[in-house]
Order: C-alpha cells, then structure tokens, then sequence
C-alpha cells in the first residue's frame, strides 16, 4: 500500500503550531507574590534571567499532536493499493440461489446482478435488471488483480445490443437450474393502442374507419369518439380530424411525451425532421411527422376518403395504422447465455484512492476528550 495526500496545501495548517506554544508560554501556572515587611527597605537588585521553560509537556503534547492531525485532516490522507485481490462471483437473476451457492462454492462472495450487488441469500431481486450495464460496472470498480466468475441462466434477460468486453478474462459459466419465475418469464406483447378521436361537428365521416380498426386490434376495444376539444390523459393515441388550425394545447400536450395523428386539413408547423411515414403501393407518402418534444405528431397527406386515399378499403389498413401510432418497440433484451460470453480486451480503469479522513477524525476527537480531561483534571488546580 502506498500512502498519498490528496490536498497537501491543507500542511499549511502546521504553521498553527506556535498557537499552543504561545498559550503555554502565556499562561505557565500562576503564582502570586507575596511582599514582606523586612524586605521592603532592600534596594532592588538586577532580576536574574529567567530561562524559557514550559510547564505541563503532556497536555502540551496532546495540543500540538490535535494541531497536526487537524493539518493532516485537511490534506487528504489516502491509501492506494489497498484493493482486496480475492476472487468474486456474481449471479444473474433469473438462477436458483442454492444452486448458485453450489456453483460458487460455500465461502465464495458471492453477489446478484442487481443495483447495489447485494449478497446472495437475500431476496432474488428482478430478472428484468440492466444485466449487462451492471456486469461492466462491477468489473471496473473491481481490482484489476482479482478473479470474476460470472454464474449465468440458459437464457440471460437485460442484456444489450453490444457485446460484453471487460478488463479481464471472466470465467462465464452457464447454471441449467433457473428460478421458475424465469423460466416463464416471456416477453409480453404491447397491449393494443388506444385511439381518442376529435372531429367536428357534421364531419363524422372518416371515424368508422378508425373505429374498425380498434375492433379488429381487440375484443375490448378502446376507442373514444367526440366532437369536443378535450386531451386524452391515459395514454390514448389523439386523432385530430378537426381542420383548420391546430390549438397551442395540443401541440404542449405532444412535446410533454403524447402522439397525435392529425387531419391533412388541420394546421400545425410540423417538426423540421419530419418524413414520410407511410407510404401506399405506389411509394407515395400518406402519412409524414417525427418527433416533437418528448412526442411525436402525425398528419395525413391527403384526405380521409376512399376517392383519394384508397387505403382505407383495404384489409391492410388496421396492422398499419397500428404499425404507425404504436411507439417503436425497445431492442431485444433476452440472448443464448452461451453465445453473450464476454471477452477482454478493455483496459482496467484507475480505482479511486482510500481516504482515511474517517478514521482520523475518531483520532481527532480521541485526542480532543484526552486534552479536555487533562486540561480540566482537579489535581492542576491546587495549590
């Protein structure tokens, strides 16, 4: 281990220790002199020279040694080199606990993959963590010397699209006996939008269309038609058949995160990345928009009628619209545990220095009762 200072301005505060020598100097134990009679008519003679000497060394020691730690405090004090090389293992969720304490061995330190990387033996936490985000996080604040066995489902959840490259060679070991919570967890199918339509009065037209389509995406559709100017606020999917301009609301609740598909007749400043979005079987463009905020905002290129959009007859027509307003689904997270084996190549990141100002601000205080005590004892007080 090395010692280090951190902050070695903070010596500067050495120079304080002529405060205590001043004080002992100043305040030596007093003494009151006496005047007697007979001495009275002596004629004064020259005061010998008194040398300089310094009365209780021990409570002065004491002063001088807190004077130092407090100078010591304020530069740091660190250690580097103080890492414990002994070889860790980590599980990820998704493994039976005891036989993860199988695999590893009974006194092996054993630790989920989870925030925190708490020991196993707690409570199994989600499978659904940020496996490979954690993996790399553990591997570089652990020492660049210690050994990392990795204990890994068939099937590993969490997981992202690059591939695992550490700072050291793992051992990547594949335990078959998984929780059965894992083995049923599957990835869920996104439930079916739902639409809220705003249309104007006497302009109910194109809503059967889009009525259509929420019956055939569910049995229980979710769809909600009216001729108001009101906002969805579950997460519904707005469509906007109303022209003329669009209200300022509407485009504050797209950029707080919700989606809109408009009327070709309505009126909005489109995003300056918007693109085509959906295009019929000549290549032309029925649908443009992009994002706006936290949100994304649609609109038609061309009326909603069969005459000019004949898409809205074909069969065709739902899975599209649902392609369109459902938000772009997350990349998978689930891969073969045996072909996600990390490999190294990465090189090993600077571990921060061990401080110790904890440990000397005990001393510090251990020092302040002694020189209290000693400062404040009976004994220094008689005469």
């Amino acid at each position: 281990m090395t010692p280090l200072l951190l902050a070695p301005l903070g010596l500067a505060m050495l120079a304080a220790l002529i405060v205590p020598l001043v004080i002992h100097l100043r305040r030596r134990t007093e003494e009151v002199p006496l005047d007697f009679a007979a001495l009275r008519w002596l004629d004064a003679r020259p005061r010998p020279r008194s040398r300089l000497r310094f009365d209780e060394w021990l409570l002065l020691a004491l002063r001088l040694l807190i004077v130092a730690c407090l100078a010591l405090l304020l530069a740091r004090p660190a250690m580097l080199g103080w890492e414990d090389d002994a070889p860790r293992v980590l599980a990820a969720p998704g493994i039976d606990a005891a036989a993860a304490r199988k695999a590893a061995g009974p006194d092996a330190d054993l630790r989920w993959i989870a925030p925190g990387f708490p020991e196993v033996g707690e409570a199994t936490p989600p499978a659904r963590a940020q496996t490979s985000s954690l993996i790399r996080q553990y591997d570089a604040e652990l020492p660049p010397a210690a050994a990392l066995t990795i204990l890994v489902p068939p099937v590993l959840a969490g997981v992202d699209a690059a591939r695992l490259r550490l700072t050291r060679k793992v051992t990547w070991q594949v335990v078959e006996k998984a929780t059965s919570a894992s083995q049923a967890d599957a990835p869920e199918a996104p439930p079916a939008p739902a639409l809220a339509l705003r249309n104007a009065e006497g302009q109910a037209g194109a809503v059967r269309y889009f009525h259509a389509a929420a019956q055939a995406w569910s049995e229980q559709e979710r769809f909600d038609a009216s001729t108001g100017t009101d906002l969805p606020r579950d997460g519904a999917v707005l469509v906007w058949l109303k022209p003329g301009p669009v209200p300022q609301a509407l485009t504050d609740w797209v950029s707080a995160g919700g989606t809109a598909l408009l009327a070709a007749q309505a009126e909005v400043a489109m995003p300056a990345a918007s693109a085509p979005l959906w295009r019929d079987d000549t290549g032309g463009a029925l649908v443009e928009g992009g994002v706006l905020g936290a949100g994304r905002i649609m609109r038609f290129t061309r009326p909603l009628e069969p005459a000019a959009m004949p898409d809205l007859l074909s069969g065709s027509f739902p899975a599209l619209l649902r392609d369109l307003v459902t938000p772009p689904a997350p990349p998978p997270a689930r891969v073969s545990a045996a072909a996600f084996a990390p490999v190294a190549g990465v090189a090993p990141f600077a571990l921060p220095p061990y401080e110790l100002s904890a440990w000397l601000g005990v001393i510090i205080a251990g020092l302040f009762l002694a020189e209290r005590l000693l400062a404040t004892r009976r004994r220094r007080f008689t005469a």
